[in-house]
């Protein structure tokens, strides 16, 4: 079995759903977690905070760079990401459907790279 990474995709500078229906879908999510681990597919599962609390490392002229926040501008940004262990490409976007009806945002499906 391979392993993928779906990542839970959101718009940059977006605000958190309503308590309500954050609510919602921190439960849906919860389910489809737990129907993966009794379908013996999910390693694990986490959110990330806010990209404005991340530290970059950066090779640069023989040192290594510390900045706070964000590398990059983008569009989106990962909310977080589950990986999990799939027979094909069609099982790993079928989790992933279920996880972008419940979140309601993009997940993006990417293998790992054989061999690594």
């Amino acid at each position: 079995m391979k392993q993928y990474m779906l990542s839970v995709c959101y718009p940059a500078g977006g605000k958190q759903p309503p308590p309500d229906a954050l609510q919602r879908i921190m439960r849906d999510v919860h389910t489809i977690q737990k129907e993966m681990q009794a379908a013996g597919v999910w390693i694990f599962s986490g959110g990330l905070t806010p990209p404005s609390s991340a530290t970059v490392l950066r090779h640069q002229g023989g040192d290594v760079i510390t900045t706070d926040g964000p590398f990059i501008e983008s569009k989106e940004q990962i909310g977080g990401i589950t990986i999990l262990k799939a027979a094909d490409l069609d099982a790993a976007l079928a989790w992933g459907r279920k996880l972008a009806r419940a979140i309601g945002t993009p997940i993006e499906v990417r293998p790992f790279a054989e061999g690594h």
